[in-house]
């Protein structure tokens, strides 16, 4: 019976985004649902993005082994991000009128930051996807009671959530995380009432955790904790800030308002609904120890599906894998689309100049199905915890792209060379520390931060030849002569000039 509510739930998710993908009918649609997203939909799909395998898998699995301490870098890096993109971010980036972040990176600083830092983002996603789809192969095992391998339920759910992604974009992912979010939220406070009632109450579970020293979240007062603490939060706090899928959900919005208002909310709503799924995770360890005790050996992801499986009626069982499948599906199409998107328009469209809208889309969709391919074949071949795919995914991001992302909104002077320096000084500061010192007392992906800065720093404090500027033209405070473009610097403190706005909003390209 479970495993016919799950097939029949999966079906009827996918005709939703199929249907959706009527409303498709350019590239802007595509990409960015047409950029006239309510606050309602733009809302669910930041948070039904950020629900995912991790958070309902890999997150308990965590807290269960390492207690709050273990989990700072999700949820609360993770939905910190979405609060700082909504009070920082959001508004000066919708305001550009862009199609992915790559071309933001063109147009405030050169083509080979675009190149770098949107091969950078690409690769990123590599994890994050990946974790997705492995989590989709154990919840087809799961509930098929061993029927379905892994690898063949890996294989089911790529596919089903390729239809719609591929044909639908933006607009399919929107509609069916609306949708998906109903059900992550009614499933979740469902479970967790039926759960708390065999646990005596959520203040039960709360002193039992606190009294195994599960709630200490601050490190030991030595600098080696505090350093390995520090790096975890920013990992996804901070790498998370430039990515793809985040820069849709904002330029998807309808407004600059809704797009600043739904980031924090959205944020704020995941932090919330995270910790149920940790609550039912330690509540099994009240239920059943021994199952729990079993699986931290070998599988602990299998935890709380396999107590669910145990020791919940049907219903909850139903609700939970339907709030579990929609966590997923949504994470997965999203982080299917946003780099794919991101592949054509920042390095195949410059290939092909001149190609028309029509055909610019079909070379967007058959991307899509390359990434695909690529992370399925990733997905069945690493060993990588969910929890761990999704987390290093962000390392990438964080030492090449928040430095130039962040410097260029609000820093007038950073430049070309700064933004350079930065991106390679943290790229290959953080993948020689990764090397030869990953287990000295700096994380590598914090010196590589570090070293990211001081690159912005140096680059743009760099004396340049005179008449021979090294930023992108046109860009006011940014290392030209005096009065070209200066005059707008002042009015515009995301550093994008009035003549660049009224001029070239699309740097010349039919999106």
């Amino acid at each position: 019976m479970l495993l016919g509510f799950v097939i029949l739930y999966w079906i009827v998710s996918v005709l939703i985004g199929l249907v959706a993908a009527m409303w498709v009918k350019n590239t802007s649609d595509f990409a960015v649902a047409g950029r006239s997203m309510p606050m309602v939909v733009v809302t669910a799909t930041v948070f039904a993005t950020w629900f995912g395998s991790e958070t309902v898998l890999g997150i308990p699995a965590t807290f269960l082994k390492e207690g709050l301490h273990g989990v700072v870098a999700d949820p609360f890096g993770s939905s910190l991000c979405l609060v700082l993109v909504g009070l920082f971010f959001a508004m000066p980036l919708y305001r550009r009128k862009l199609l992915t972040i790559g071309d933001y990176f063109r147009e405030r600083y050169n083509r080979p930051v675009e190149v770098v830092l949107s091969l950078c983002i690409v690769v990123s996603y590599l994890g994050w996807v990946g974790a997705q789809m492995k989590a989709l192969g154990l919840v087809f095992n799961v509930v098929s009671d061993g029927q379905i391998t892994q690898t063949v339920g890996m294989l089911i759910g790529a596919a089903s959530i390729l239809i719609y992604t591929l044909f639908g974009g933006m607009v399919s992912v929107a509609i069916t995380d609306l949708v998906q979010m109903v059900v992550i939220v009614a499933g979740m406070l469902y479970i967790g009432a039926e759960v708390s009632g065999q646990v005596g109450g959520v203040q039960a579970v709360i002193d039992h955790a606190s009294a195994a020293g599960k709630l200490d979240f601050w490190p030991r007062a030595n600098v080696i904790e505090i350093l390995g603490f520090f790096a975890a939060w920013i990992t996804m706090m901070l790498g998370s800030i430039p990515q793809q899928d985040v820069f849709q959900r904002v330029m998807s919005s309808k407004t600059a308002r809704i797009a600043g208002a739904a980031s924090v909310l959205g944020g704020v709503l995941y932090f919330i609904f995270a910790f149920v799924p940790i609550f039912l995770a330690y509540s099994a360890t009240l239920v059943d120890p021994a199952l729990v005790q079993r699986l931290l050996g070998t599988d602990p992801q299998l935890i709380l599906p396999s107590f669910i499986i145990a020791h919940a009626p049907i219903a909850a069982q139903i609700l939970f894998f339907g709030a579990l499948l929609s966590a997923i599906k949504s994470c997965a199409s999203a982080t299917l689309l946003a780099p794919s998107v991101t592949f054509a328009e920042n390095i195949l469209k410059p290939l092909f100049p001149g190609i028309s809208d029509r055909r610019f889309l079909r070379l967007m969709q058959a991307v899509v199905l390359g990434f695909t391919v690529i992370v399925l074949i990733y997905a069945m071949n690493t060993e990588a915890s969910i929890f761990k795919m999704v987390e290093n995914a962000y390392k990438v991001t964080l030492v090449s792209a928040f430095v130039p992302l962040t410097a260029g909104l609000y820093w007038k002077r950073a430049s070309s060379a700064g933004g350079m320096a930065a991106m390679f000084g943290g790229l290959f500061t953080w993948l020689w520390m990764e090397a030869f010192a990953a287990g000295g007392p700096v994380p590598p992906q914090l010196a590589g931060l570090l070293a990211s800065i001081a690159g912005m720093v140096i680059g743009s404090y760099w004396p340049r030849r005179r008449g021979h500027p090294s930023t992108h033209s046109g860009h006011p405070g940014a290392g030209h002569p005096a009065g070209h473009g200066a005059s707008h610097a002042a009015s515009h403190p995301d550093g994008h000039s009035g003549a660049q706005a009224a001029a070239q909003p699309h740097d010349g390209r039919a999106h």
